[in-house]
């Protein structure tokens, strides 16, 4: 039996191998760069789009330096559920988060939004610019390229980015249709988000190993001397880690 869920997801993984990887090697260039020269890295994403943002968080085998944007109002353990979606088509709230974020000029942050047309993160994306940070957009272009922009600017996320990442998913994201059910399931923007950024992560520290420096990377919390070894991280990289 084949599951057509489990093919889609392997097909849009070949498509990724094959259309992004000079995007994801740019990618892993400039992280490799901002971690030598001490920058700091952030990611944010609302609602669905966060769970990338904590894939990258306190992972065990993921890299430490990422610093997570858990804005509550905009994350899964909001209630109603459907004030995310209200906070995150709020202008000018994208600006609040920014601003009360510890960016430096010269830092990096990722976005992930796959529709890329919601305020919250045009605003992130727009205030980061201004100030001299790095802006990696993940997303779905040919999504986001059949919406109209929900922010005053006119502009979808991949317009602001300096370095766009697409996940090749469907409009809308849901990706299988099954007979008799006008609406698609299963939406696949998860899935090839977290091994876009696992891709990024694994190369990312294969080449700051070519470049002789110690990545610090998470080990897991149930191995034995791991809880240890990952306090010499937060201890290390105090400057650019913000956990707390």
């Amino acid at each position: 039996m084949t599951f057509e869920y489990l093919e889609k997801i392997k097909t849009l993984l070949s498509i990724v191998e094959e259309q992004e990887q000079d995007s994801i090697l740019r990618a892993v260039e400039v992280i490799a760069d901002k971690i030598e020269d001490k920058r700091q890295l952030f990611v944010f994403g609302a609602s669905h789009a966060g769970i990338i943002t904590e894939e990258l968080f306190y992972r065990a085998g993921g890299l430490a330096l990422f610093n997570p944007i858990l804005e509550a109002p905009i994350m899964l353990a909001e209630r109603p559920i459907t004030k995310t979606s209200k906070m995150e088509q709020l202008e000018g709230y994208g600006q609040i988060i920014f601003d009360g974020t510890p960016f430096k000029e010269g830092d990096l942050l990722i976005i992930h939004s796959v529709s890329g047309r919601n305020p919250v993160a045009i605003d992130m994306a727009i205030r980061a610019r201004e100030k001299g940070i790095f802006v990696i957009a993940l997303t779905n272009l040919t999504y986001s390229k059949s919406v109209s922009s929900r922010h005053s600017s006119g502009k979808c996320l991949f317009e602001l980015a300096d370095l766009v990442l697409d996940n090749h998913g469907d409009i809308g994201d849901a990706s299988i249709a099954i007979e008799g059910l006008e609406q698609k399931v299963t939406p696949t923007s998860t899935v090839i988000g977290a091994a876009i950024m696992n891709t990024i992560v694994s190369e990312t520290v294969r080449e700051l190993v070519k470049r002789d420096i110690i990545p610090p990377v998470f080990f897991s919390a149930n191995l034995d001397g791991g809880a240890a070894h990952n306090e010499k991280i937060f201890s290390a990289y105090k400057e650019v880690i913000h956990y707390e």
